[in-house]
């Protein structure tokens, strides 16, 4: 497992509690799970997903995660439907492992109201709650 300090935690993104990223792009919001998270789980072996056009509410469970550790849930960042799903992952889960911020993001939402973004947590309050 990784220390906290040697953490890809890009500046550009949000951060949820439940250790969700979520990045704010021309109108889209991209959705994974953190380098934390997916070195925490180990190496990931399914990717459940919603269907495009499902709606959520933030805080809703949206699909799991499951690696040869343990099952975890994923939940909204923000409220929004879901415009894309990473259909790379069926075949080959292990890119969250790889590169959760760009081959291994999981769900690109259209936003309710991305105002809710404001909500979600720097990189540095991250930091602070993991050392918490």
């Amino acid at each position: 497992m990784k220390k906290i300090n040697d953490l890809n935690l890009p500046e550009h993104v949000k951060y949820t509690k439940d250790h969700e990223w979520a990045k704010f792009e021309e109108e889209v919001v991209t959705i994974g799970i953190t380098d934390y998270a997916q070195d925490q789980l180990g190496e990931i072996v399914f990717v459940e997903m919603p269907e495009v056009v499902d709606t959520f509410s933030a805080q809703d469970e949206f699909g799991t995660v499951e690696s040869v550790k343990a099952v975890s849930a994923l939940y909204m960042p923000i409220s929004g439907e879901v415009v894309a799903v990473n259909d790379n992952l069926e075949d080959a889960p292990e890119l969250v492992n790889e590169d959760c911020y760009q081959g291994g993001w999981i769900i690109k939402i259209k936003p309710a109201d991305s105002a809710e973004m404001d909500a979600l947590m720097d990189k540095a309050a991250y930091l602070e709650m993991l050392k918490g």
